[in-house]
C-alpha cells in the first residue's frame, strides 16, 4: 500500500482510499489485531467496509480528527421557548460514534447530548435534565423503572415544566413505557419516551426527527405516557403511541414500533410544527402526580410451544415465583391431550397459590376461553384470561398488582381492571 499523503493517518481521520479504478471516502477506523492487512473504513452511509491493504494504491488524508472534546459543547440558547424536563437513560439515541472502533459509545455528559441534537432546542428549553443511569434497555429491570418513575414525578410536579421527554433504548422500551403507565398516578402532563433505531453518525438516523416530534408531544395537551417515533420508513411524520398498547415489531426499521389493538394518539409533523389528533386522550390538567412504584420481582413470562412439558411450572414454583404470564396460542389454548397434558399441572400450581394469567402469542386480537372446550377447561384450571392485553404489558402489570394484592380474588379483580388503557373493548386498529 502506497500513500500520497505526507501526513500519517490515524483512526478518526477522514481519508480517501484509492484503488486502480475507484475510491472510497470515509472515517478511518481502528482495525482488529487479527486483521492487520485490512483497512477498516466507515462510509458516510454509516456502514463499515474492510479493504485489502495489498490492493490499495494510495491513501489521502482529507481531514484530521478533531482534538476538541464534545464535552466542551454548551447548551444552546432557547430563551422564550416552552420549558420541559428530560431524562436520559441510554440506548442508541444517547450514543455517538467511536472513531477508533466504529462502534457507538454512550453520551455521558449533558453537554454532549446538546451538541448532537441542537434542533431540539429550536422547539423547547430543557430546563431540567436527569440522568438516573446510563444503560442499554436489555440491562434494565424493575428497579430501573422505579428510578425513571421517581425522576419523572419530580419533573412533572415542577410548575415550570410543561412535559417530560425520556430517551431510551428500543429493544425493551415497551416494558418501561408500560411500567410508567401504571407507576405514574394522576398524570398531569405528557410523558414522552423516544428512541432511535440508527445512531446519529448515520445518514439515515431517525434520532433528530424523533426528538423534534417528542418535543412537540411534550408541550401538547396529551397528558399520557406515550412513545413517539417514526410512523414509516421515511422522514415524513411520527406517531404518538399509547405506552402500554405498543410493541417493537421490527429489529431494524425506523418505524419499528406499532400500536397493537388500539390507535395512536396523534400524528406529529415536526418540520411543520403540527399535530393531528387521531384518538381520545387524557388532557393536560393540574393534578399532583403520585408515585406508585411497588413491584413484585418474582414474575415470569412463559411462551407455550408444541410438545412443551408442563413440569416447567414446577421449576418456577420451586424458585418462589408468585405469578406467570402464559403466552398461549391464538384464542388461548395450551396442550390439553397426550403426554404433555397441561390442565392437571395448571390446576395443581394455581391450587397452591401461583397466579397464572393468559395472553395470546398472535400479538393482534384477543384471547377468548369460550370458543373451544379446551380453552374453557384452561379457564376452569385457574388461568385468568387477559382479553387483548399485550404479553409484555401483562408481565409488568402482574408484577405491579402482586406487590399490592392480598389474595387471588383481589389479584384477579385488579388484573381485569382497566387501570391505564391496557384493555381495549373494541379492536379498531391493526397497524399499517
Amino acid at each position: 500500500m502506497k500513500s500520497e499523503s505526507n501526513h500519517k493517518v490515524s483512526p478518526g481521520d477522514r481519508i480517501r482510499v484509492n484503488f486502480a479504478k475507484y475510491g472510497y471516502e470515509g472515517t478511518l477506523l481502528q482495525s482488529p489485531e487479527e486483521e492487520k492487512n485490512v483497512l477498516l473504513l466507515k462510509l458516510d452511509s454509516g456502514y463499515n467496509i474492510g479493504l485489502n491493504k495489498k490492493e490499495v494504491l494510495s491513501v489521502e488524508l482529507l481531514k484530521k480528527a478533531s482534538d476538541k472534546k464534545s464535552s466542551e459543547a454548551s447548551k444552546p440558547s432557547s430563551k422564550g421557548k416552552p420549558s420541559i424536563g428530560m431524562i436520559i437513560t441510554g440506548g442508541t439515541i444517547a450514543s455517538r460514534l467511536d472513531p477508533k472502533t466504529g462502534a457507538v459509545d454512550s453520551l455521558t455528559k449533558p453537554e454532549e447530548f446538546f451538541k448532537f441534537y441542537p434542533e431540539l432546542f429550536e422547539k423547547v428549553n430543557v430546563s431540567r435534565l436527569e440522568i438516573p443511569f446510563m444503560k442499554s434497555s436489555e440491562d434494565m429491570d424493575y428497579k430501573d423503572w422505579q428510578k425513571i418513575a421517581k425522576s419523572a414525578v419530580e419533573l412533572l410536579n415542577d410548575s415550570n415544566i410543561q412535559g417530560v421527554i425520556i430517551t431510551h433504548g428500543t429493544d425493551f422500551l415497551h416494558y418501561t413505557s408500560s411500567a410508567l403507565s401504571f407507576m405514574l398516578k394522576d398524570l398531569n402532563k405528557p410523558v414522552v419516551l423516544t428512541y432511535s433505531q440508527r445512531s446519529i453518525d448515520r445518514a439515515s438516523s431517525d434520532a433528530n426527527l424523533n426528538l423534534k416530534a417528542a418535543a412537540l408531544a411534550a408541550i401538547s395537551d396529551i397528558a399520557e405516557v406515550m412513545l413517539v417515533g417514526h410512523a414509516n420508513s421515511s422522514d415524513e411524520f411520527c406517531l404518538a403511541m399509547p405506552g402500554n398498547k405498543v410493541r417493537k415489531l421490527h429489529s431494524s426499521k425506523r418505524d419499528a414500533f406499532k400500536v397493537v389493538n388500539s390507535k395512536p394518539y396523534a400524528k406529529i409533523f415536526p418540520n411543520e410544527n403540527k399535530i393531528e389528533i387521531i384518538s381520545s386522550f387524557r388532557k393536560r390538567n393540574k393534578n399532583k402526580v403520585k408515585l406508585d412504584s411497588s413491584f413484585e420481582e418474582k414474575v415470569a413470562l412463559l411462551k407455550v410451544y408444541p410438545g412443551q412439558d408442563p413440569s416447567i411450572l414446577d421449576y418456577y414454583k420451586k424458585q418462589g415465583y408468585k405469578g406467570i404470564v402464559l403466552e398461549m396460542s391464538g384464542l388461548g389454548h395450551v396442550p390439553s391431550s397426550g403426554k404433555n397434558f397441561w390442565l392437571k399441572k395448571l390446576k395443581e400450581v394455581t391450587g397452591k397459590g401461583m397466579i397464572i394469567v393468559g395472553t395470546s402469542q398472535t400479538i393482534f386480537g384477543r384471547v377468548d376461553p369460550y370458543v373451544y372446550s379446551n380453552a374453557r377447561e384452561t379457564l376452569e384450571a385457574g388461568v385468568i384470561y387477559l382479553e387483548d392485553m399485550l404479553s409484555e404489558t401483562a408481565f409488568v402489570k402482574l408484577g405491579y398488582v402482586l406487590a399490592k394484592a392480598k389474595n387471588r380474588g383481589e389479584v384477579k379483580k385488579l388484573m381485569l381492571t382497566n387501570m391505564a388503557g391496557e384493555f381495549n373493548d373494541r379492536i379498531e386498529f391493526e397497524g399499517e
